[in-house]
């Protein structure tokens, strides 16, 4: 079975030593992401932009290993502060509305201040 390493690029991947993504298989298991500018590696403020931004590595890293968003199963958020929920909600609503993988939220410190907001996701090919 081919194992593929999927990069997105973020010099954290090389340093601490781990993949954007990994595909084994019909899976496809995307790191845990926070929401840094793609192109400009900038942290916005905002939990929202946070999200999105790092809904959109994810979705790239997604396509580039064969997969879409339509094919998560598990995802799991992580939160810095608990009144986030109500302000990610349709940001993630937006992305997993239809798709209804199964989910958990749960408030943790991350590993950077600024950081606000974490997703992982695990993906299964559809047949």
């Amino acid at each position: 079975m081919t194992r593929t390493l999927i990069s997105s690029g973020s010099p954290f991947e090389k340093t601490v030593g781990y993949s954007r993504a990994v595909v084994q298989g019909d899976w496809c298991f995307v790191a845990g992401t926070t929401g840094y500018d793609p192109e400009t590696r900038a942290m916005p403020d905002d939990v929202k932009d946070q999200a999105r931004n790092a809904l959109a590595v994810v979705e790239k890293a997604l396509a580039e290993g064969g997969f879409a968003l339509t094919d998560v199963v598990r995802a799991t958020y992580y939160i810095t502060d608990m009144a986030y929920w109500d302000e990610i909600g349709p940001v993630l609503g937006a992305k997993f509305g239809e798709v209804r993988p199964a989910a958990s939220c749960l408030v943790v410190g991350l590993v950077k201040p600024e950081m606000k907001f974490e997703v992982e996701v695990a993906a299964l090919r559809q047949s």
